[in-house]
């Protein structure tokens, strides 16, 4: 007797189906935020499970030296940011100065900044498509800094179901953004950056995340 063997259909991918399969941390961070960083940094292990996205206020024309300053901290690959660049898991991704970030399809994007009349926001900006992307796999963490670049960007990260780190007073050079977004009621952990590396790692294994 034959067997009919009828083809398999195929799948049709939802338009808005979260590409990445590992969490994608967003961390904004202006004066003083630097030092917070690199604490951060050199206290998560070489394969956490996660990807980082580095989003500093830089003045525009400056050339950066993160990438190679944050490289000599860890075993992760530190790369700066290149339009299209796809993501991946254990890496460090830098954003250059005077440009926006958004991430899509699991690919880094970079613009140029159209109207210089407004206040730059590049944190707002990324979180905003971090949100958008990853749903609830989405994490921002605000780290040292002047005003209030990442506050709403944490609102849209936590409307989604992510989660929000703000580096803790005690630990924080400047406090400004790190209070703004506390003070907005976003925020899942107030602590260190030795801390938040902790956490994250902690995060990151959870069957659930």
């Amino acid at each position: 007797k034959k067997i009919r063997v009828t083809p398999k259909k195929k799948k049709i991918m939802p338009a808005n189906l979260k590409t990445a399969s590992f969490p994608i941390v967003g961390i904004g961070a202006s004066a003083g935020g630097l030092e917070a960083y690199q604490e951060l940094l050199k206290n998560l292990s070489a394969k956490p499970g996660m990807a980082f996205v580095f989003i500093m206020h830089l003045a525009p024309g400056h050339r950066s030296m993160l990438t190679e300053l944050l490289a000599r901290l860890t075993k992760m690959p530190v790369r700066e940011i290149k339009n299209g660049m796809l993501i991946e898991v254990n890496h460090v991704y830098i954003k250059p100065p005077d440009t926006n970030l958004s991430i899509a399809s699991g690919k880094l994007i970079l613009s140029k900044r159209n109207d210089r009349n407004f206040k730059h926001m590049p944190i707002d900006w990324f979180f905003r498509s971090l949100a958008e992307e990853q749903g609830n796999r989405g994490i921002g963490v605000i780290l040292s800094g002047t005003a209030t670049d990442g506050t709403l960007g944490a609102e849209a990260i936590k409307a989604e179901g992510g989660i929000v780190f703000a580096q803790d007073e005690k630990s924080a050079k400047y406090d400004g953004m790190p209070q703004s977004v506390i003070a907005a009621g976003c925020v899942d952990f107030v602590l260190s950056p030795k801390k938040i590396a902790s956490e994250l790692e902690r995060i990151a294994k959870h069957p659930l995340i």
